[in-house]
Order: structure tokens, then sequence, then C-alpha cells
């Protein structure tokens, strides 16, 4: 929402070439997105615009994976910190036949971005949560949270996800690993906010990540049968 900035300098970068469509989800910009992206869309088959009428970054997620229409999703934010030139790599992952593929700050050759984050709390609090993925349903991950990810639609449906804001990507995770998704990480260079601010608070956010984790802790595989 609002990132007229950064993504007319994005745009150009994303490889519309390797992709069957494109779906820019919208929270209601008032900046001029909106316009940017019909103009867009007049030369450009593939991008299609979709409007929330309710905000939130899992809002977001939840309605792309309702109107795709292919096979393998693959989420990107366009504010400058994903490397557009990793959606391929994704992209090669899930064809391969991977369930879940996810763009890793916390492998080795990879970086995170502490750039607004000097005592590095928002890292420490990432590395917290994937070590409570790690141990609790023994999957070898590095980073469960990042929002730069591919999924197979038909995997994702199944895990009927129901959050709203940012810890969409870590329930994801969870209940990809509750039901033995193959899951392949692979390390990418979280780049530099190109303009705007980050949306997200990260002292909220803990404590929504640690209500969401008991939730799913103690809930099993029940989302399978809220289907």
């Amino acid at each position: 929402m609002n990132e007229i900035e950064t993504i007319t300098k994005m745009y150009e970068k994303i490889p519309f070439d390797i992709v069957d469509e494109v779906l820019a989800i919208d929270g209601g910009s008032t900046d001029g997105t909106i316009k940017f992206y019909r103009e867009k869309m007049k030369i450009n088959k593939k991008l299609r615009l979709l409007i929330q009428k309710h905000r939130g970054r899992g809002v977001a997620f939840l309605i792309g994976a309702k109107h795709a229409t292919q096979e393998n999703i693959i989420f990107f934010s366009p504010d400058g910190n994903e490397n557009p030139y990793d959606i391929l790599k994704i992209k090669q992952e899930l064809e391969k036949g991977y369930d879940l593929v996810i763009a890793s700050r916390f492998m080795k050759t990879a970086q995170s971005d502490d750039s607004d984050d000097p005592v590095r709390v928002r890292k420490m609090g990432n590395l917290f949560f994937t070590t409570l993925v790690r141990l609790f349903w023994q999957i070898k991950i590095h980073d469960a949270i990042n929002g730069f990810r591919g999924i197979k639609k038909e995997k994702l449906i199944k895990l009927n996800q129901d959050a709203t804001e940012h810890e969409i990507e870590f329930q994801m995770t969870i209940r990809a690993a509750k039901l033995k998704y193959r899951i392949k990480e692979i390390p990418t260079l979280e780049l530099e906010r190109i303009g705007g601010a980050r949306k997200a608070q990260t002292w909220r956010m803990g404590i929504r990540f640690t209500k969401f984790f008991l939730k799913e802790l103690f809930k099993g595989k029940k989302f399978l049968s809220n289907r």
C-alpha cells in the first residue's frame, strides 16, 4: 500500500517473461500506485490488479491464492527488500517438485537487511521463532518467516490459512511442516528498502507471533477439518 516510489523502480526488474500471470494486490493506495498499475495493464496482459477490501498482509496473501490460476504461486513484495532475480530460482525449485520454497535470509551466503534495526531485535526474533519451528516440528529450516516464497496452489489450499497480518508466512511454514510438505530453502540477499516506511511494528509482531505459535501448537492438524 502506498509504495509508488518503490514500485516504479522495481517494476522493470520483475521477470514477467518467466511467469504466466502477475497479480498486484493493493490495500487501497492513494499515492498513484493504482493509477500506475492500470497504465501498465494496458500493455502488460499478464498483469491484473486486485483491490483489498480489508487491509492486512495475510489478507493479501489469501486474495492472491484465491485468484491465482496457475499451479505454482510466488509471493513477492516490491519494496526493494526482496531480490527479483531470485524469482526464477524459486520457480525452478517448485518445478523440481518441492511443495514450499522459501528465500532464506539466514543461510550461509545469505543476508538480511538490518539497516533500520541496528540492535538486530527483529533478526533475533526471526531466528527465535524459526528455532521454535525447528524444535517442535523437526524440520531443518533457517528462516520460517520470510514472505518471499513459493508454494504449489493445491498445497496452499490444503493449509486452510486464516492469518490476516504478517504472521501469514509463519503460519504457512508451521502447517506445511505439520503435513510433512517437501520444503526447500534458497539463500537470498535481502536488500535495503528503496523508499517508504516499514509498516510492521517489531514489538507488535512479536506479540502476534507468540500468540499464533501457541495457537498452532495446540491446534495440531485440526485446521484440516475446517476446510
